[in-house]
């Protein structure tokens, strides 16, 4: 898996599946929308009910918001200490020698969400399927099903690397730099602020610019667009080489969609805000734009 790729194929997977070294995990996660004025958004739902009725076969859970997420604040979904990571990985059997390989269902977003964790503590070996589980099950490949066997422990020791969040406040700064791009990647009605946000204020941070991530991967096969028509997307907003790319949505995992793109093209200086609008459109202190 060359690192900066990132991308396996279905074939790919199915030829290694027998690798001591390989470590699959189904990342699912289903939000449970609220109604408006709950005051909740959202409720996390981990995916294990659709990995116990089929998985591709060896894989093993990850419960994104139950063990790999910061416990006890509003927010869902925050980077969480570099100690509770490296025990959770540690548990799902992740080393330094493990050949990761990430996927979920209807969208990649929770894969891509885990593969800019790891890529964020230092480790490199990691993978998301093209597709996911939506593309292997349409290619009629194997399915296994009931509970994860799970991996054998592992040691895993981070090497956290610096720019990989950034907070509101410098995002704020962000929005004001010539020098930076602040790309959203939620839906063009939500980013103009022309359909209520479940988030709070509608809208969208000053200056940034609308890369949706549901534009970046076919609705029918869940796999990624090719390279050549998602940089055309991301050259039209005026994201380019030259710039620092800060991403933002409405709680930090489909700007991973676009992040993880963002580096297979070959972009370096990328990083996530990671609370993105389930902070920003609540705190009254900080601009919004709509239009």
């Amino acid at each position: 898996m060359a690192e900066r790729d990132g991308l396996m194929t279905t074939a790919e997977l199915a030829a290694m599946l027998d690798h001591p070294d390989l470590r699959l995990f189904d990342c699912t996660t289903y939000l449970e929308y609220q109604p408006e004025g709950s005051g909740v958004p959202y409720i996390a739902v981990p995916g294990r009910h659709t990995f116990e009725a089929g998985h591709i076969p060896g894989a093993d859970f990850l419960d994104l918001q139950g063990e790999f997420s910061q416990a006890g604040i509003e927010l869902h979904f925050m980077m969480p200490a570099t100690a509770q990571l490296e025990a959770a990985f540690g548990r799902h059997g992740v080393g330094a020698n493990s050949l990761v390989v990430l996927y979920s269902i209807g969208t990649a977003m929770w894969a891509t969400r885990f593969w800019w964790m790891l890529k964020s503590l230092g480790f490199d070996n990691v993978a998301v399927l093209d597709g996911g589980l939506d593309s292997w099950k349409a290619e009629g490949r194997a399915i296994e099903t009931g509970p994860a066997k799970t991996y054998p422990p592992a040691s895993f020791t981070a090497k956290p690397r610096a720019g990989y969040f950034v907070d509101k406040h410098e995002t704020l700064q962000a929005s004001a730099d010539r020098n930076t791009v602040v790309v959203n990647a939620l839906n063009p009605q939500l980013h103009k602020g022309l359909e209520p946000s479940r988030y709070g204020r509608p809208g969208h941070i000053p200056g940034s610019v609308n890369v949706s991530a549901a534009t970046l991967y076919d609705p029918v096969t869940k796999t990624f667009v090719p390279l050549a028509d998602a940089e055309a997307k991301f050259t039209a907003q005026g994201v380019t080489k030259d710039k620092r790319v800060v991403a933002y949505c409405g709680g930090g995992i489909s700007a991973t969609i676009d992040l993880f793109l963002l580096h297979r093209l070959g972009y370096d200086n990328l990083t996530l805000y990671d609370a993105s609008m389930g902070e920003w459109a609540k705190d009254s202190s900080l601009p919004i734009e709509t239009g």
